[in-house]
Protein backbone atom coordinates (compact mmCIF):
# COMPACT_ATOMS: atom_id res chain seq x y z
CA UNK A 1 0.00 0.00 0.00
CA UNK A 2 1.36 3.38 -0.95
CA UNK A 3 1.96 6.14 1.61
CA UNK A 4 -0.62 8.28 -0.09
CA UNK A 5 -3.22 5.54 0.27
CA UNK A 6 -2.27 4.90 3.92
CA UNK A 7 -2.62 8.62 4.63
CA UNK A 8 -6.03 8.64 2.94
CA UNK A 9 -7.20 5.59 4.88
CA UNK A 10 -5.80 6.93 8.14
CA UNK A 11 -7.47 10.31 7.49
CA UNK A 12 -10.71 8.57 6.54
CA UNK A 13 -10.54 6.42 9.66
CA UNK A 14 -9.94 9.49 11.81
CA UNK A 15 -12.94 11.26 10.25
CA UNK A 16 -15.07 8.14 10.73
CA UNK A 17 -14.01 7.85 14.36
CA UNK A 18 -14.65 11.54 14.88
CA UNK A 19 -18.14 11.20 13.33
CA UNK A 20 -18.88 8.16 15.49
CA UNK A 21 -17.70 10.05 18.56
CA UNK A 22 -19.97 13.01 17.67
CA UNK A 23 -22.92 10.66 17.17
CA UNK A 24 -22.23 8.91 20.47
CA UNK A 25 -21.76 12.22 22.28
CA UNK A 26 -24.96 13.57 20.75
CA UNK A 27 -26.74 10.38 21.71
CA UNK A 28 -25.46 10.72 25.25
CA UNK A 29 -26.53 14.38 25.33
CA UNK A 30 -29.95 13.53 23.94
CA UNK A 31 -30.29 10.61 26.37
CA UNK A 32 -29.22 12.79 29.31
CA UNK A 33 -31.76 15.45 28.30
CA UNK A 34 -34.46 12.78 27.94
CA UNK A 35 -33.55 11.33 31.35
CA UNK A 36 -33.67 14.79 32.91
CA UNK A 37 -37.07 15.51 31.30
CA UNK A 38 -38.40 12.17 32.54
CA UNK A 39 -37.27 13.03 36.09
CA UNK A 40 -38.78 16.56 36.00
CA UNK A 41 -42.38 16.21 37.06
CA UNK A 42 -45.02 18.57 38.33
CA UNK A 43 -45.02 18.59 42.12
CA UNK A 44 -48.21 19.50 43.96
CA UNK A 45 -47.95 20.58 47.60
CA UNK A 46 -51.09 21.50 49.50
CA UNK A 47 -50.22 24.53 51.63
CA UNK A 48 -53.38 24.70 53.71
CA UNK A 49 -56.86 23.19 53.97
CA UNK A 50 -59.02 24.55 56.74
CA UNK A 51 -62.40 25.98 57.66
CA UNK A 52 -60.91 28.26 60.33
CA UNK A 53 -59.00 31.53 60.32
CA UNK A 54 -55.51 31.66 61.84
CA UNK A 55 -56.97 32.38 65.30
CA UNK A 56 -59.03 29.16 65.31
CA UNK A 57 -62.43 30.78 64.61
CA UNK A 58 -64.76 29.01 62.17
CA UNK A 59 -65.15 30.81 58.83
CA UNK A 60 -68.62 32.13 57.95
CA UNK A 61 -70.87 30.58 55.31
CA UNK A 62 -70.44 31.82 51.75
CA UNK A 63 -72.38 34.85 50.59
CA UNK A 64 -75.56 34.32 48.59
CA UNK A 65 -75.30 35.47 44.99
CA UNK A 66 -72.55 35.78 42.42
CA UNK A 67 -69.01 35.64 43.81
CA UNK A 68 -66.18 37.96 42.87
CA UNK A 69 -62.70 36.52 43.27
CA UNK A 70 -59.91 39.02 43.87
CA UNK A 71 -56.15 38.39 43.99
CA UNK A 72 -53.84 41.06 45.43
CA UNK A 73 -50.07 41.25 45.77
CA UNK A 74 -48.98 43.23 48.85
CA UNK A 75 -45.44 44.48 49.49
CA UNK A 76 -44.73 45.71 53.04
CA UNK A 77 -41.40 47.48 53.59
CA UNK A 78 -39.36 46.48 56.64
CA UNK A 79 -40.75 48.15 59.76
CA UNK A 80 -44.12 48.93 58.13
CA UNK A 81 -47.35 48.58 60.15
CA UNK A 82 -50.81 48.32 58.62
CA UNK A 83 -53.62 50.10 60.39
CA UNK A 84 -56.32 48.26 62.30
CA UNK A 85 -58.95 46.81 59.95
CA UNK A 86 -61.36 43.93 59.48
CA UNK A 87 -62.43 41.90 56.46
CA UNK A 88 -66.00 41.41 55.31
CA UNK A 89 -65.14 38.55 52.94
CA UNK A 90 -63.08 35.43 53.48
CA UNK A 91 -59.50 35.66 52.28
CA UNK A 92 -56.32 33.68 52.44
CA UNK A 93 -52.85 34.01 51.06
CA UNK A 94 -49.28 32.85 50.71
CA UNK A 95 -46.31 34.78 52.04
CA UNK A 96 -43.50 34.47 49.49
CA UNK A 97 -40.88 36.67 51.16
CA UNK A 98 -40.14 37.87 54.66
CA UNK A 99 -42.09 37.42 57.85
CA UNK A 100 -45.43 39.02 58.76
CA UNK A 101 -46.88 39.33 62.25
CA UNK A 102 -50.68 39.59 62.48
CA UNK A 103 -52.10 40.94 65.74
CA UNK A 104 -55.72 40.75 66.92
CA UNK A 105 -57.34 43.37 69.17
CA UNK A 106 -57.19 40.78 71.95
CA UNK A 107 -53.37 40.70 71.64
CA UNK A 108 -53.26 37.27 70.02
CA UNK A 109 -50.46 37.08 67.43
CA UNK A 110 -49.66 34.92 64.44
CA UNK A 111 -46.26 35.04 62.72
CA UNK A 112 -46.44 33.98 59.09
CA UNK A 113 -43.13 32.80 57.66
CA UNK A 114 -41.86 32.70 54.10
CA UNK A 115 -43.63 29.96 52.12
CA UNK A 116 -46.53 29.63 54.57
CA UNK A 117 -50.23 30.08 53.87
CA UNK A 118 -52.53 32.06 56.15
CA UNK A 119 -56.31 32.38 56.45
CA UNK A 120 -57.33 35.86 57.62
CA UNK A 121 -59.91 36.68 60.26
CA UNK A 122 -63.37 37.67 59.00
CA UNK A 123 -65.24 40.39 60.90
CA UNK A 124 -62.53 40.60 63.58
CA UNK A 125 -60.35 43.70 63.91
CA UNK A 126 -56.61 43.10 63.52
CA UNK A 127 -53.50 44.57 61.91
CA UNK A 128 -50.21 43.40 60.43
CA UNK A 129 -46.58 44.36 60.99
CA UNK A 130 -43.34 43.66 59.18
CA UNK A 131 -40.93 43.34 62.10
CA UNK A 132 -38.23 41.90 59.84
CA UNK A 133 -35.37 43.44 57.88
CA UNK A 134 -36.58 42.74 54.35
CA UNK A 135 -39.82 43.56 52.53
CA UNK A 136 -42.74 41.19 52.98
CA UNK A 137 -44.34 39.98 49.76
CA UNK A 138 -47.77 38.51 50.30
CA UNK A 139 -50.33 37.24 47.77
CA UNK A 140 -53.90 37.34 49.08
CA UNK A 141 -57.02 35.82 47.53
CA UNK A 142 -60.44 37.21 48.45
CA UNK A 143 -63.71 35.27 48.06
CA UNK A 144 -65.85 38.37 47.80
CA UNK A 145 -68.78 39.94 45.96
CA UNK A 146 -69.03 42.98 43.71
CA UNK A 147 -68.74 46.31 45.54
CA UNK A 148 -67.64 44.82 48.89
CA UNK A 149 -64.49 46.38 50.36
CA UNK A 150 -61.49 44.10 50.79
CA UNK A 151 -60.87 45.68 54.19
CA UNK A 152 -62.72 48.13 56.44
CA UNK A 153 -60.25 50.48 58.14
CA UNK A 154 -60.44 51.50 61.82
CA UNK A 155 -58.33 54.67 62.09
CA UNK A 156 -59.89 55.43 65.48
CA UNK A 157 -57.80 52.60 67.00
CA UNK A 158 -54.23 53.82 67.56
CA UNK A 159 -51.22 51.72 66.55
CA UNK A 160 -48.61 51.27 69.29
Amino acid sequence: MSGKMKKHLTGGLAVSLLCALCVLTSCKTVKAAADKAAQAQVVSTELIRTSQSWDGVELPDYFQGRPELVAVKYVFPAGQKLGWHHHVAMNYGVLVQGELTIIGLDGKEKVVHEGEAVVEMVGTVHHGENRGTKPVILYMFYLSQKDLPLAVQHPEIPLN
